[in-house]
């Protein structure tokens, strides 16, 4: 299963990033990468460095199983289900990053202005992409439960918290305005109900 865990982690990198990024530049001109943005000194560029750890560990965790370097004994049922969740958060992942359409993006370019996503599974959760991310880490941890493969899911959770509350957040404030602070306010950030903000004046609706 640790084999099964790193060859679906490999090509979950390559269709996720390598593959949705060609189609990307296809149909729209642009690779869709904007890099880490920010400097040392603020929380949107250590997201931004940690998620790039985070992806790494991810990827270590079950190379150095395979290789015998670091062991990973669970229960063969456990593995199964681990296997179930990683393949179910990564479809889920291809499937939200692909409702995003022109709008999908990694980084962000503060002179950018994509469309504002709300409809689909973004009419319930701010952050499905991520949200799906986090499931797939979650059931690669349970396939090879190295310490390495847990690092990387604390790291990937840390990386998407900083990122989404410091980058993404201010940055479709600042360009949406009351349409986002609005559509914020009724959805969740990365589940429904929970992380919902404050509604604009006059919005309408009751915040958290």
């Amino acid at each position: 299963m640790t084999t099964v865990a790193l060859v679906l982690y490999v090509v979950a990198l390559v269709v996720l990033f390598g593959v949705r990024s060609w189609v990307h530049r296809v149909r729209t001109g642009s690779a869709g990468f904007h890099g880490i943005s920010g400097t040392p000194a603020q929380a949107g560029w250590w997201g931004g460095v940690l998620f790039v750890v985070a992806i790494v560990l991810g990827l270590a965790g079950p190379l150095l199983a395979v290789a015998g370097t670091v062991p990973a004994r669970v229960p063969a049922a456990v593995q199964v289900l681990g296997l179930l969740v990683a393949l179910s958060g990564f479809a889920a992942t291809l499937a939200a990053q692909t409702g995003m359409g022109a709008s999908w993006r990694i980084g962000v370019d503060p002179a950018e202005r994509t469309e504002l996503v709300t409809d689909g599974v973004f009419a319930h959760v701010r952050n499905p992409v991520f949200t799906a991310m986090l499931l797939a880490q979650a059931g690669v941890v349970l396939m090879v439960p190295t310490p390495v493969s847990v690092l990387g899911l604390v790291v990937l959770v840390v990386a998407v918290q900083l990122q989404v509350r410091a980058v993404e957040e201010p940055h479709l404030e600042a360009v949406h305005g009351v349409a986002y602070t609005a559509y914020a306010a009724r959805t969740g950030r990365f589940v429904p109900g929970v992380g919902r903000l404050p509604a604009p004046t006059g919005a309408g609706g009751r915040p958290d």
